[in-house]
């Protein structure tokens, strides 16, 4: 049977916690990661509602999208709202893992996704994240365990470089050492020195993975004591970050492209503002609560900002300065990802041979009404 661990290691993969924002608390927020896990319940935000939804169909965990603690916890009372809340998640063994801004950061995750909803070709992240820190691990292997020690560092997590995998640099060269008292090499005898033939073996390795790939890399290789460089690098790698800006297949005016945006997230109604007969063609997206990336749309050369939660005095900051938007409200431009992540978990568990069910909430829907 799977894990909890089993199940956010796959979202992990899809969204790498090293994404999410300084401030944000994603990740495990209630629970055991070696808890067994059967259900799996999808949903923006966990409140009471989605507890009796968890309750009634037998949730082992719940995947949130929203963090169940943003803040510091300084107390858990159980006379209010929140401590009653995660008192009855622990008292039915019900766990809690939020993917927040690292699912909003993520290729494939909500602003790629909201991207691709509205149409927009030739995307671009908006605002880029800081990268991933990775490191350079040189390793000195005998010629005839090259291989096995190459294989086992790369199905670790070594050698990634984009959508290339397997990303090595080999060099031969004439290594020395003189096994003393108390030792059993694997080539040579103690006390005489041994010149072997070996190779240098290097490759990139994401520093959130140092410690798999360094444990494959000595059960592959064949020497008692191996030796290794593991140099930290300057240099960042990923193609992931906030929002993202691309363009529209076609010109169109700003109050025809409203009712494209509203039919594509299923809206009825959206707050807008800017001139409504002025053709727009760049749109820059950014799911959730995203106004204050408004500056860096505008400099992107946006026509128009489409995001949720923007507040008064952005609004007018945002107009002065020639730049339409569309408010489609926090909950439409995020809860599209969650079909696309039961999706995503379904076909991972069914490639890892992993019995879970993944159901979405049927029970959520935006805290705010229109009338």
């Amino acid at each position: 049977m799977a894990t909890a661990k089993d199940i956010t290691d796959i979202i992990e993969g899809l969204a790498p916690r090293w994404l999410a924002e300084e401030w944000d608390n994603s990740g495990w927020q209630l629970g055991d990661p070696r808890a067994k896990v059967k259900k799996v319940l999808l949903a923006l935000d966990v409140d009471d509602v989605i507890l009796r939804e968890a309750r009634e169909k037998d949730i082992d965990l719940i995947i949130c999208h929203h963090p169940l603690f943003m803040k510091g916890i300084k107390s858990i009372r159980l006379d209010e709202p929140r401590g009653a809340l995660v008192a009855e998640l622990i008292k039915n063994n019900i766990g809690v893992y939020a993917a927040h801004t690292n699912l909003d950061s993520a290729a494939g995750g909500v602003n790629e996704l909201l991207a691709e909803r509205l149409g927009l070709t030739n995307s671009e992240i908006m605002h880029p994240s800081k990268g991933e820190k990775y490191c350079k691990l040189a390793v000195f292997v005998p010629v005839d365990h090259v291989e096995a020690v190459r294989q086992a560092v790369s199905e670790a997590g070594a050698g990634w470089l984009g959508n290339y995998s397997d990303c090595t640099f080999q060099v031969q060269g004439t290594g020395t050492f003189r096994p003393l008292a108390g030792t059993n090499p694997y080539i040579g005898r103690q006390g005489q020195l041994e010149k072997v033939e070996e190779i240098r073996l290097e490759t990139i390795v994401p520093a959130a993975k140092v410690k798999t790939v360094l444990k494959a890399m000595m059960e592959a290789h064949p020497y008692e004591e191996v030796a290794y460089d593991l140099y930290p690098l300057e240099n960042r790698v990923g193609s992931s970050g906030l929002g993202r800006i691309g363009n529209l297949k076609e010109q169109k005016s700003f109050a025809d492209f409203i009712i494209s945006v509203k039919e594509a997230l299923g809206l009825a109604t959206v707050k807008v503002g800017g001139g409504m007969w002025r053709d727009v063609r760049r749109v820059a997206v950014c799911g959730g609560s995203g106004g204050e990336l408004w500056p860096v749309a505008a400099a992107r050369g946006a026509d128009v900002f489409i995001t949720g939660d923007i507040k008064y005095h952005t609004a007018q900051d945002m107009l002065a300065a020639g730049l339409n938007f569309i408010d489609a409200g926090h909950f439409a431009t995020e809860h599209l990802i969650l079909p696309e992540l039961q999706d995503k978990l379904v076909k991972a568990c069914r490639q890892n041979k992993l019995d879970v069910t993944f159901e979405l909430t049927k029970r959520q829907s935006d805290p705010f009404m229109f009338i």
